[in-house]
Order: C-alpha cells, then structure tokens, then sequence
C-alpha cells in the first residue's frame, strides 16, 4: 500500500470538501427505505426490541417535543438492531378527539357556521378530510427527523383495526361491570361541551378574592335569630345551590350550632349545619358552604350526609332556573352581581385579594366547571379477579402491582416494569393510591363512538362489537346508538396491543409482546402511560412494556416552556433546514441528564453541525491516502508490542469507550455516552491522534498509521451512527465509502452493520501513561504561548526535562506544540535557568526561553504596570473586608462576592509577580 495517494487514485477526492446534510439526506433515508432495514426479521433466535412509537396528535406540525422523542427512540432502535436484535420501532397518529374536534368547529366558525349546520356525517366527512391532508404530513416530518420505523405497519388510532379493538375493549369491560353509567360531578368544559377527565384539567394559579359570606341563622320555627355563621368561599355565584354548612366537629367555634340551621340570602334555602372531618377548620372562617352540584370536596361530603344536589350552572357557561334573580346571566356576570347585592344587604363580612389555582380546559384554556352529569366511567378500583397468588385484582391494583413489586405473565415470568428516570415511580404510585373512577364519554362528534345502542321500543340497551340491527332483549329494529363518543385515551391506552393486532391472537402480538420501551414525556404519566399499564395488564395478562423512558421538557432560551400562545415555538423542521437532521439529534440527547429538561440554545446546535464537519474533514483525510479498490490490513493485537505508542494509545482509548459507550446506553444515559463518543472522536482521535499520523505519512517512516486510522474511524462511525445516522451513513457508504477498504466488510448500509463490541484485546495503560505526557507537553507549550501573547504560529525553541524515554516523539511534538528546535534534557542545568517560562507537570517541566521572543524591558514596563494597578485592587479590597461595618452590615451574599474578587485579584497579582521573575 502507498502512503502518499495520488488525485486519480485517492477515494477522499471523491467527497465534497464541505459536508451538506441537505443535499444527501433525502436520498440516504431513501437508500435505507429500499434496502428494507426499517422492517424486523424475525426468528426464533432473534432477541426481539419493540419500540411502539406514541402517536402524535393529528393537529399539525411536529414541535421539539416529537423531536425529543424521536431522538431517543431512533438512538435505542438503530443501537439494538446494530446489536443484531430483531427491531420493532412502529408509528401511528393519534386522532386527538378534543383538539381537532375544536379546530374544525374554529374552521367552521371562521365560515360563520357550527358543526349543527352541518349535521353529524358532514362534519364527520369534513373531519375526515383534514385527516387526509395532516397524516402523511406528520410522517413526512417524521422522516426529515431520520427515524428508522417500518412504515409498512403504520396505523392510525381511527384505523379498522384499533377501532375494533376499543369496540372490543368497552364491550368485555361492560360486561364484567367496570364500565357503567351513572350521574356523577364531573369536569365540563364550556367552550368544547365535553365531559374532561381530572387529567385534562390545567390547575393555573389565579389573582382573584376570598369573600367571607354572613349567612342567618334561624330557630327550629325558621325564624332569624339575629346572629350569624360566616363562610368563606372564591366562588360566591355558586351560593344559590348550597344544601348545607360544614364545620369539622372538634371545632370549639361550631359545636353549639351543631344540628341547627341556617337560611341562604336571597334565595332563602334553608341549609342544615353538618359536622363532617374533612373539614379545615384553619381555612377561612372554619366553615365551609356545601354545594354538592359543583365541587368535588363537597359531593364527597354530600354523599356522607344525604344531601340533596342542586346545579345552578347550565352546560354553556349561564346560570339556570336554579339561580333565582340572575338566571341567565353569564356565570363570573353573576358572581359579580351577586357579591354587589350581598354587599348591599350587609352579607359580605370581608373580602381579601386571594391567589388560587382554578382548573382550565388542557385544550382551549376555558375555566373548567364542576357539573353533575350523566356519563359512562369506568371502575379503577373495583374487584373483578382473583390472582393466582390469591389477592384480589383490579384495574388501578394490577397497574400499582407491575411497577412496585412486579406482574407475572402468562409464561410464568415476573416482568417489573421500571421508569427511568427511577423518581417517576413514586409519583405514579402516589397517583394510584388516590385514583378515581375514569370519566370516559365526551360529549363530541369526532372520535370513537360509544358502542351502546338504546331501544326505543322496550328501553332496553344492547351493548356489542359490531353494529346491531335490532335491540338484544326484545329485539325491537328501533334503536339508535349513543351520542357521545370515547375520551381519546381510552383508544390511546389500547396503543401496545391495537398496534399489535389484538383482539386477534397475531403473529405480531406473540412475537412482540411484551414491547421493550415506551418513551415519552413525563407529563402523561397519569394520563397515557398508567393507561396503557392498565389496559395492556388486563387485556393480555402482561404488562404491555418492560421500561418506561421519560425524555425531559425542550425550554426556550429563557427557559420557558414553548408555546403558541406565547410565539416562543421553534419548528425543529426549521432548525433542520438550517443545522441539518444529525446535528438536531445530537444537540437534544447531549445538551441535558437523562430526563432533564433543556434549552434550545443555537451554540449547542453550530457546535453539533461543526462535529459532523469535523468527521467530514477527518474521513477525507484518512480516504485521500488511501487506494482505491485496495483493503487496509486487519489489525492484529498480538503484534501490538511493537506497534508505535501512539498507535496503542488509541486503540486502547477507543476499546474503554466502546466499554463505556454500551454500559451507558443499556442504562438509558444516552446524553452521557454521546458525550464521551464525542469527546473521543474529536479531541483524542481527530486533535490529536491524527495529527500525529500526518506526522508519519509524510515522513515515511516506520509502520503506516492507515489500517489504525481507518479502523479507528470506522469504529467511531458505528458509534455513533445512531446519533448522526445521515453524516455517518454518508462517509460509511455514500461518498465516502469507508466500507470498501476495510479489512472485512459484509453488509452495504451502516445502519445494519455491527455495532462495536468490547473484546478486551487493546487494553494498555502503559501506553496511555506515555501519551498522556506527550499531550500535556504539547498542552503545556500552547498554555505557555497564550499567557505570554506568544503568536500560535510562531516556531520556537524549547526545553523538556524529563527521566522518560520520549525522544522518538520528538517530530509529533514539535508539529503539534510548533517548538523547533525541541530539546530532551534529564538535568535542569542543560536548560536555560534565566528569563525562561516554567510549565511543571507530573512526570516533567516544560521551559520556554523568552529570549527574543519580545522585547524584554517594554514588557517588563508593562507588567509593572499590571502589577501597580493589580497591588492597588488587593489593598483597597482587604481594606473594605477587614471593615467590620461593612463585612456585619453587607448582605452575606455581597461580602462573599467581594471576598472572590479579592481572591481572582490576588492570584492575577501573583501571576504577575511570576512572569516579572521571568524576565530577570
């Protein structure tokens, strides 16, 4: 093999001098499409990975979030199927009820229309139609993110098969009693006329009041006695539906109105006086005005005592019939309107600026209201099974027991499903202790329809999988479904095993099933990830996921979430545009912890686009000196003794960062271990190992560095291939064509060629000892040059003293550190002993001669200088600290800043002090 390679025959002439993700991406993921790498193999000996990915909802474009998750999911798929596992990583969309059920009524409204304009069926075809347009848009971004799904399999939650799954779901649910319906308070959004779960509900701090109300009480005849038992309360406009007081019954205050009664103003209810232990007797005036119809606290305690409930909001917003003199009026008009009367009549004791947290819609930012309503929810609590271990199952009990001590599956094995990050744990146990039955109708026409149909003949309900033509118990053909239409998780919570196939038993769901990963955010754990726990548990008697990964919130620059509203959105299609695909996956897994959140800072992104040039620049170097159509040597680790140090240095470095690289990434750190391949690739290998190479290719001498370089190179490729697939694939494949010269080479793409494994044959401490010295040398000259203003290109002469036998890298150091000439010294007095800079290192002292290097007395006038201004600033400091008035009177935060700057004073002082001894 040559070592210096001529234009005709050197490979590396072939790339383009400057590497253009815009130019090559489209077709690399093309290439990837066509040679079917996105589709599993399965086999009985391949070890299956399931990534199932979670449908982004149909509403628009992909934001950073999907990025995020993108990310992660792509990094683990193209690592586990470089490992030879049998890959899995399946896409979807979401239908996403609420949020475009809304955005079509807006559609609609723009036009001067509503959805009952239309009727149920065109609004429906409309609904359709925008999902036409928006479903292959979201996976066309998808794409663009360089993710690696089998397209083949890719579903939509309205789809035939996830829509029989959910029939299929609703119906055995029904049948064992966990689903029913009932009149129950539940949360009502007056924008969207649906029913919301507790998790749709945003808690958003408000300004607002506490108004404590005076209401009369009155004797056993009714009549006012002339005192008083005041209230406190944030909502006055649902007075007019109280049934009741409550006080806690330890409370002094009360205990002599206990069973007696007091009138509601201006309505003129009679309301008893309850005693009830949730009651706080620290909040407000101790006791608690009771409306069941429109507080959940207060239905608690209506229950408990028999108290009748009363709805004085209608479903729109208004007040109704139930709210006396100001039915009709919009519900804060009222409450208005009501505390003014109240005031006039000297009910409003007092009235206190009060900073509360009032539920909003997730969707429309409308203030939820509390409503009693009919609906179908189902069971989380109740028993319906009996384990084999003999302890009762339910829905919520079978998902606490899979994280916390484990599930057993159908084969006998307990899988304990794990979160990462691990403190997510306590907080979905916290959750299911204290869940709720689910709220699962919503009042909307887009989204899956309530299998349910009523008779109109005998009243009857026939609940089933497939649409009846007549009524199951009397068999009536009058019958018509419900209106209402499924809460959207309840399809999503079915995503693992609809995805799959079930409720049929398919090859897929055998062989994938358990998947391996769910990665999401961490702000739908209750809302989907518990869900899906529930559902899968009880659907296949498994747990539908062996881990959960929890990737962080992308933040603003500023650090606030990203948002419409607020016109901080980044539109990461954009940032690919502009930094290329790898360099946006590589910002967003490395810039944070595992978990964390992150800001999208653009120097973190130039910094990830100037790594995939930097890989560019170095694949060109090492392919220029190469022959075309000639493979470099296999490497041979019994000949490594007499491999040059340099050689072994990097060898070995790059075996610890294979080690480390898989450790790290079965642990789920991928923003550590992208680090660390970084950091080797750029600093050990590209700054310095193949600068010393260049040392020897145009020497000539001693054994070529080619078959190290392109070993090394393809070794950091595979690394880091599932970070920045398209640069790597690019240089592996494409123009580079890497692949063509190495030793042993099978496979065209490197997407399913091997990933790096830890063979323990390059290990050498004694090798990366003496390099470790050679670097600091060099790092010691280049410290040296920029403290003394010394021009980095300037060639200069210097001095190693040091016992160690370096002197056959005497040529890589003086490339690398610019000195010529270099002297290897074993006693200080071979050195210069006067106007000299002193570097001291471990195993060694690093002396610059400053002869000639500047002019000696203007410099030493102008430290002179430095040290006079220096000196100043130290004692003007001590003099401050030493004052007691200031060190006692000072914040402590102050003092402790003073006392830093008289530190950095003080070691600038004494810098000066060194470099004036220097020059003597």
């Amino acid at each position: 093999m040559t070592i210096e390679s001529t234009p005709e025959s050197a490979p590396g002439e072939q790339m383009p001098k400057a590497y253009d993700p815009a130019a090559v991406e489209a077709s690399i993921y093309r290439r990837w499409e066509e040679s079917g790498a996105f589709t599993p193999q399965t086999g009985p000996d391949q070890d299956p990975f399931t990534i199932i990915m979670p449908p982004p909802n149909l509403t628009g474009e992909l934001h950073l979030g999907h990025a995020m998750m993108d990310a992660v999911e792509d990094i683990l798929i193209r690592w586990r199927r470089m490992q030879g596992r049998s890959t899995l990583y399946l896409p979807g969309v979401d239908h996403a009820a609420i949020a475009v059920h809304t955005l079509i009524e807006r559609q609609l409204a723009d036009e001067g229309l509503t959805r009952h304009d239309l009727g149920r069926e065109a609004f429906l075809e409309r609904t359709w139609d925008f999902v036409g347009l928006n479903r292959s848009r979201i996976f066309s971004q998808h794409k663009r993110l360089g993710i690696s799904a089998d397209w083949s399999r890719e579903l939509f939650t309205m789809d035939d098969g996830p829509a029989k799954a959910v029939r299929t779901l609703f119906t055995d649910l029904f049948d064992k009693g966990l689903i029913y319906r009932g009149n129950r308070l539940i949360n009502w959004c007056p924008r969207c006329q649906s029913a919301l779960s507790d998790l749709e509900v945003d808690h958003v701090d408000v300004d607002s009041f506490l108004w404590q109300v005076r209401y009369p009480l009155i004797d056993a005849n009714g009549d006012d006695t002339g005192e008083f038992i005041s209230v406190a309360t944030t909502r006055p406009e649902t007075i007019v539906a109280d049934t009741a007081i409550a006080v806690h019954p330890e409370d002094d205050r009360f205990k002599h109105l206990h069973g007696t009664k007091a009138r509601l103003p201006v309505i003129g209810r009679e309301l008893p006086i309850v005693t009830d232990e949730s009651i706080d007797p620290s909040f407000g005036t101790g006791a608690l005005k009771v409306t069941p119809g429109h507080d959940p606290v207060d239905f608690e305690i209506g229950e408990r005592h028999g108290l009748p409930t009363i709805s004085s909001i209608a479903t729109d917003g208004t007040m109704n019939e139930e709210a006396g003199p100001y039915a009709g009026m919009d519900r804060f008009k009222a409450r208005d309107a009501l505390v003014a009367d109240f005031k006039k009549q000297g009910f409003v004791e007092k009235e206190d600026p009060y900073t509360h947290a009032v539920g909003h819609c997730d969707r429309c930012g409308t203030v939820v209201e509390p409503l009693i309503s009919e609906q179908w929810f189902m069971a989380m609590t109740k028993d319906y099974a009996t384990r084999p271990d003999g302890g009762t199952r339910s829905i919520a009990g079978d998902a606490l027991l899979a994280v916390t001590d484990g599930w057993v599956g159908p084969d006998g094995k307990k899988r304990q499903i794990k979160m990462v990050p691990e403190r997510h744990s306590k907080v979905y146990e916290n959750w299911l202790n204290n869940i709720r039955d689910w709220c699962i109708s919503r009042q909307l026409w887009w989204g899956h329809r309530i299998p349910v149909w009523y008779c109109d003949a005998c009243g009857g309900m026939t609940v089933a999988v497939e649409d009846p033509d007549r009524c199951a118990t009397c068999g009536s053909e009058q019958i018509h479904q419900d209106e209402d239409t499924l809460d959207t998780w309840f399809s999503s919570a079915l995503w693992p095993v609809s995805t799959l196939g079930w409720p049929d038993k398919t090859a897929d769901l055998k062989y994938f099933y358990p998947t391996s990963v769910m990665e999401t955010g961490y702000d739908i754990i209750f809302l989907w990830v518990a869900r899906m726990i529930m559902i899968g548990i009880y659907t296949l008697d498994d747990v539908p996921f062996e881990w959960v990964y929890f990737h962080g919130t992308v933040r603003d620059d500023q650090g606030q979430r990203m948002s419409k509203s607020k016109g901080n959105g980044i539109d990461p299609i954009a940032l690919i545009d502009k930094y290329g695909s790898d360099a946006v996956r590589f910002k967003l897994i490395t810039a944070g912890g595992t978990g964390n959140d992150q800001r999208m800072e653009e120097p973190r992104l130039e910094a990830a686009r100037n790594f995939a040039n930097k890989l560019w620049n170095v694949s060109r170097f090492v392919l220029s000196n190469l022959e075309a159509g000639e493979r470099v040597e296999a490497l041979d680790s019994s000949t490594r003794t007499s491999m040059p140090v340099e050689d072994r240095w990097i060898l070995s470095r790059l075996e610890q960062v294979v080690n480390n690289a898989d450790r790290l990434m079965e642990r789920f750190d991928l923003g550590e271990a992208g680090r660390e391949i970084h950091d080797f690739a750029w600093d050990e290998f590209c700054d310095w190992y193949v600068e010393i190479a260049k040392v020897r290719i145009r020497s000539g001498k001693g054994p070529s560095p080619l078959p190290v370089l392109v070993n090394v190179l393809d070794t950091c490729l595979r690394l880091l291939h599932p970070y920045m697939p398209y640069v790597t694939e690019e240089i592996w494949s494409g123009a580079g064509d890497l692949r063509a010269y190495l030793p042993v080479n099978e496979d065209e793409l490197l997407i399913s060629a091997p990933f790096p494994r830890l063979d323990d044959l390059w290990n050498d401490s004694a090798a990366e000892q003496e390099m470790a010295l050679i670097l600091d040398i060099v790092r010691s000259v280049r410290n040296l040059r920029r403290e003394r203003n010394i021009d980095a290109g300037r060639w200069i002469e210097t001095y190693v003293l040091t016992e160690e036998a370096i002197q056959h890298q005497v040529p890589a150091i003086e490339l690398l550190a610019r000195v010529r000439p270099l002297h290897i010294v074993s006693s200080r007095d071979e050195a210069p002993s006067e106007a000299a800079a002193t570097s001291v290192l471990d195993r060694a002292q690093v002396i610059l001669p400053l002869a000639g290097l500047f002019d000696f007395a203007a410099e030493r006038s102008n430290l002179e200088k430095q040290r006079s201004q220096a000196a100043g600033q130290v004692d003007g400091l001590q003099a401050k600290l030493s004052n007691q008035s200031f060190t006692s009177r000072a914040p402590a935060e102050v003092v402790e800043a003073e006392r830093g700057r008289l530190e950095a004073a003080q070691s600038r002082l004494a810098d000066i002090e060194t470099r004036l001894a220097e020059l003597d």
